[in-house]
């Protein structure tokens, strides 16, 4: 086996490993609060407490995956210009 379909066969598998995973659970933790749907801030004493409600995920702590998004998007089109 050459390099080449070796390099080949290898990203076709993470490619399809990264469809299943998308499949199967299309939402993913949020970067920015890391699941907890907030950010952690410290109060005066060093404490951690609840902050506000994370912006980017508006609270669920989940984000799309972008697999998912562009399966969504691709099946959103098809669907609007086969009707």
């Amino acid at each position: 086996m050459t390099p080449i379909t070796a390099a080949i066969a290898c990203l076709f598998a993470i490619t399809f490993c990264y469809a299943t995973m998308c499949a199967g659970s299309p939402f993913g933790r949020c970067r920015k609060c890391k699941g907890f749907g907030y950010q952690l801030t410290t109060d005066r004493k060093g404490n951690a407490k609840r902050g506000k409600d994370c912006r980017r995920c508006k609270g669920y702590g989940r984000r799309i995956r972008i697999g998912r998004w562009l399966f969504n998007r691709a099946q959103r089109i098809y669907r609007e210009g086969t009707h």
